[in-house]
């Protein structure tokens, strides 16, 4: 899979309106990064497909890979400490929080202090904000921390932010601003570049490193909360400790590319069908597949129409939404063993 993955990455920076040479990017990429520069390829680092290559493409497929990671990662996670085989990443409404953020920071002008990163911080902040209400309801009053309590407050959650984020957009007057909102919360990767990529990276990394040595938890988490309480694991204190770094990993993950659906979802069962309910094995795979995944759907994203780019939220939705209902149908595949 990892050696996929690096195919995967390379091949990608080739797919583009200005198709580009294997070999060219290699000797860009070892020019960068090892300073190593052969007399035929002075010309390829002083024109437009070195622009192309370190500036445009490889920051692209680069977030493509850590948002992918980060999705399935959430995915994982949340479809364990839930119990739920719908769960997914934005189950606690941190995608409608996100698109509210958002959709304040373009069509009312909110967070511009902040420059490029505008639209991003308002995502970031209206995610976190939201994942933090929808704690807050599921972790007082009558059954705090339980399962359906969280789903429950998620979903009133959502359908707040939903209509706030719908009311802004009915009463603004920028048409291209609108089209500037649709766009986003369909999910892309338009945003992406250096600047934005050490902070995804970085954030995206710890969760990934945390949550690998987190295996035998996951795994009892997901028999049942009986089972865990009788190896001595603070079920409500565990899952509320998954649940904030989870939605962390997934604002920073939205902040970034908007709502890209499917993948924290589908990636998870795909490899649960494949390698079974083990988290020792479900966790990594899944990071290199959703990479995978999300590499390949923002090729054809970029590629299925000429001179125009389609939101990479659409090819997960129509790749991932045809895959889970043939999931559902197969009779081999249960979740969590089941």
């Amino acid at each position: 899979m990892s050696v996929l993955l690096i195919l995967s990455l390379i091949s990608a920076i080739t797919f583009g309106p200005v198709p580009i040479k294997t070999m060219d990017v290699a000797k860009v990429i070892c020019y960068k990064i090892f300073g190593i520069q052969t007399a035929q390829a002075s010309e390829l680092l002083n024109g437009p497909t070195m622009e192309i290559i370190w500036n445009i493409r490889l920051p692209r497929v680069l977030m493509a890979v850590v948002v992918g990671a980060g999705l399935s990662l959430s995915g994982v996670v949340m479809q364990a400490v839930v119990r739920n085989p719908l769960a997914n990443p934005y189950v606690l409404g941190i995608s409608s929080g996100a698109s509210l953020g958002a959709t304040a920071g373009i069509l009312l002008g909110m967070f511009s202090w902040f420059g490029a990163l505008g639209i991003s911080v308002g995502a970031f902040a209206g995610a976190l904000l939201t994942s933090m209400f929808v704690f807050a309801i599921a972790f007082s009053g009558k059954g705090r921390g339980n399962t359906i309590k969280l789903l429950l407050a998620g979903m009133a959650v959502n359908a707040i932010c939903s209509a706030f984020t719908n009311f802004i957009i009915y009463i603004a007057k920028d048409a291209e601003g609108i089209r500037s909102v649709s766009f986003w919360t369909m999910g892309g990767l338009t945003s992406s570049s250096w600047n934005l990529l050490p902070i995804l990276f970085v954030v995206t990394t710890v969760m990934i490193v945390f949550f690998l040595t987190q295996f035998r938890v996951l795994n009892v988490l997901l028999v049942g909360e009986e089972s865990a309480m009788t190896l001595g694991i603070n079920v409500a204190k565990v899952r509320k400790f998954y649940l904030v770094l989870t939605s962390c990993v997934t604002a920073v993950v939205v902040a970034a590319s908007g709502t890209i659906g499917f993948v924290g979802l589908i990636v998870p069962h795909i490899v649960r069908m494949i390698v079974g309910s083990d988290h020792k094995r479900v966790l990594p795979i899944s990071l290199l597949g959703g990479s995978i995944f999300l590499i390949w759907c923002d090729v054809l994203a970029r590629m299925i129409m000429y001179n125009s780019e389609i939101p990479i939220g659409i090819i997960t939705s129509m790749i991932g939404g045809p895959f889970f209902i043939y999931l559902m149908l197969t009779k081999s595949y249960g979740f969590g063993g089941e």
